[in-house]
């Protein structure tokens, strides 16, 4: 089919350079028209020479774009009929997996046991780098707020 195309893909090139040449160079198409006859056979030969290499032209590109489309289909049927066989093979090796572990019941879920926390610092910590003093030594230049005491004012 591929020969085919090219074939008639370079039969149209030739024809197009031919004709023109026949519609822009005058003297060869005095030539041509001797040839023929007179210009109306001429062009009405170049008219009929057009129409059946246009329909050579789109017979072959619409057959090459069927079997473009069949096989593309086809190979597609193949992915699919390999998804399938995978996804079945994954499932079967899940449920070998399942049923090897000890202990589990059929038709339940079990998870992993999730890791254990890292150890987290407790705030606000006592710092010897930091000027503030630990929480049981309030800070001396603050005084304590006792009842009766007058308060700040607010800013």
């Amino acid at each position: 089919m591929l020969a085919l195309k090219r074939l008639v893909t370079i039969l149209v090139m030739v024809f197009v350079l031919l004709a023109l040449l026949v519609l822009l160079v005058p003297s060869v198409r005095s030539s041509f028209a001797s040839m023929a006859g007179s210009y109306e056979s001429l062009y009405f030969g170049l008219l009929i020479t057009a129409v059946v290499l246009l329909a050579m032209q789109l017979i072959t590109e619409n057959l090459d774009s069927t079997l473009l489309r069949r096989n593309i289909s086809l190979h597609e049927g193949k992915i699919n009929e390999l998804k399938a066989r995978l996804y079945d093979q994954q499932m079967e090796l899940r449920e070998r997996e399942f049923q090897q572990r000890p202990g589990t019941v059929p038709g339940t879920t079990t998870y992993p046991d999730p890791a254990p926390e890292p150890s987290r610092p407790i705030f606000p910590q006592s710092d010897p780098s930091l000027s503030n003093a630990p929480i049981d030594q309030p800070n001396s230049i603050i005084p304590p707020n006792t009842p009766g005491s007058p308060q700040p004012p607010m800013r």
